[in-house]
């Protein structure tokens, strides 16, 4: 009878477990603001895919829409440009002590996000596009794939 209740326990913990994992992966990302700053964009968002792959593939699968709903990238005379998704978090707060972002078009004082950022997309004509993440850093090889950076 024991074993059966101690069985039962981690059975619902297991799907409880997995229900929040389900979500975490299955909910929509949000894009919260787009700043820009001459070739720079930055876009804050909220529920951003948590592994390298899936950022990647979202951005990809997605850059038709950025680019026909905010007009972005917008890339220099020389067709270079950056894009960066940054986390909303706790949203936007005042400059403070902190090491913040601020962006010139919003209002002070809260018109700072903590700088935590999850992908940051660079294309140049000459290397093509490449990918940073916190940890790690990819290419684009010259048949469209995306390739880990090994030098990192």
């Amino acid at each position: 009878m024991k074993e059966k209740i101690i069985l039962c326990k981690l059975l619902l913990m297991g799907c409880i477990l997995s229900a929040y994992v389900l979500w975490i992966w299955l909910r929509s990302v949000e894009v919260v603001a787009v700043h820009q700053n001459g070739n720079h964009t930055y876009i804050i968002v909220k529920n951003f895919p948590i592994t390298d792959k899936e950022k990647i593939d979202w951005r990809l699968r997605n850059r038709d829409i950025l680019k026909k709903r905010y007009n972005i990238p917008k890339p220099a005379l020389s067709g270079d440009y950056t894009v960066i998704f940054w986390d909303y978090g706790d949203g936007y707060k005042e400059e403070g002590k902190y090491d913040r972002l601020c962006f010139d078009d919003l209002e002070p004082p809260k018109n700072c996000i903590d700088k935590n950022m999850i992908l940051n997309v660079n294309y140049s004509k000459n290397y093509g596009a490449s990918y940073i993440t916190v940890k790690k850093s990819y290419y684009t090889d010259k048949n469209g794939g995306i390739v880990e950076n090994k030098d990192d």
